[in-house]
């Protein structure tokens, strides 16, 4: 009886096929590479950084120079561009880069004079400040001035402004000043007296100014009513005898109530 032999096959490691030795071989090396590539890229950021901050210290130090110009642009009718150059590079003494803007900026708004100002650094080493000026349009009481918004500003004098209209009141009503005073004085066209002035009370009641010195006491309401009727009695009535009045008070319903002057004011008016 014959008996069939069966092989028996043994495996071991030196039988595996030599592809499965070079898949291990290629694991090791992707785990190699995954530990060292964070490594590389956050080297070569730290060099690029590096190379980033020194060029950008390298390029502030030759931009920071200390400032050889203060320029002074925009139309001026009154302020005086040298004096303020001079003053500003006076409080100057740090690099250009190095300049406070902002505090460059309230400065020059302190000027009296200046209504807005931009400033810019320019190269070579200059600060470059661009003005507006204020535009004065009437006299606050005796030392201040309006703008054309209606803003008060004090210069060093206002002497040279005599012929401005004066106003006074509630600093709070600038702008209500300015408007009554534009529409009030619309009355006065044609007349042979003008107005020069306006003052409001803070109660609320007006009193306005003639250019021969005479006030004029108009009071809260119907205010061009009563100016109308006044400018109607000072025609017939009062103009001939206005270096004699210091005040006319509108306030009545029928005619008006008469200050004249004392003797000696009287030839001084005349």
């Amino acid at each position: 009886m014959a008996v069939g032999l069966h092989r028996l096959k043994v495996f071991d490691q030196s039988s595996l096929p030599p592809m499965a030795a070079k898949d291990d071989d290629e694991a090791d090396v992707r785990e190699s590479e995954g530990y060292w590539r964070p490594l590389l890229i956050l080297t070569a950021f730290l060099i690029f950084s590096s190379l980033v901050l020194s060029a950008y210290g390298q390029m502030m130090a030759w931009l920071d120079k200390p400032i050889t110009e203060i320029r002074i642009l925009g139309a001026t009718k009154y302020l005086n561009k040298r004096v303020l150059a001079e003053k500003l590079a006076a409080g100057i003494n740090t690099p250009l880069m190095n300049i406070d803007i902002e505090s460059l900026h309230e400065s020059i708004l302190d000027e009296p004079w200046v209504h807005s100002a931009q400033i810019r650094r320019d190269w070579p080493p200059a600060v470059e400040v661009i003005i507006g000026e204020q535009i004065p349009v009437a006299r606050w009481g005796l030392k201040g001035l309006l703008n054309h918004q209606g803003d008060i500003f004090w210069p060093p004098a206002t002497d040279a402004y005599i012929n401005l209209p004066v106003l006074n009141g509630p600093a709070t009503e600038t702008q209500h000043l300015m408007a009554q005073y534009h529409d009030l004085s619309r009355l006065f066209q044609g007349a042979n007296v003008k107005m020069t002035g306006l003052s409001m009370e803070a109660r609320g009641a007006w009193t306005l100014l003639l250019d021969n010195g005479i006030e004029v006491v108009i009071g809260k309401e119907q205010l061009r009513e009563r100016l109308q009727r006044f400018l109607h009695i000072y025609k017939k009535e009062l103009a001939s005898r206005a270096a004699q009045i210091e005040r006319v008070d509108i306030r009545y319903t029928n005619g008006v109530a008469v200050k004249w002057r004392k003797l000696e004011e009287q030839v001084k008016a005349g």
